[in-house]
């Protein structure tokens, strides 16, 4: 992912979800980056091209001992 796109996803997590949200490049793939809170890893937004339309695509795994 390009930095300008994790700018662009960085400002939509903090205006919809919550300020302390922040996207972070992850190390080694170019194709998603890292959701955060404060220090916390939430999950992974993921780029998706298919049939030339772009969107993004957020996974967070809820572990049963956080509920």
């Amino acid at each position: 992912m390009k930095a300008d796109e994790i700018k662009k996803l960085d400002g939509y997590f903090k205006r919809t979800f919550n300020p302390q949200m922040t996207v972070k490049a992850r190390p080694r793939k170019d194709d998603s980056a890292e959701v955060y809170l404060g220090e916390e890893f939430l999950g992974v937004v993921y780029v998706d091209d298919e049939d030339g339309d772009r969107s993004y695509n957020f996974s967070m795994a809820i572990l049963d001992v956080d509920l």
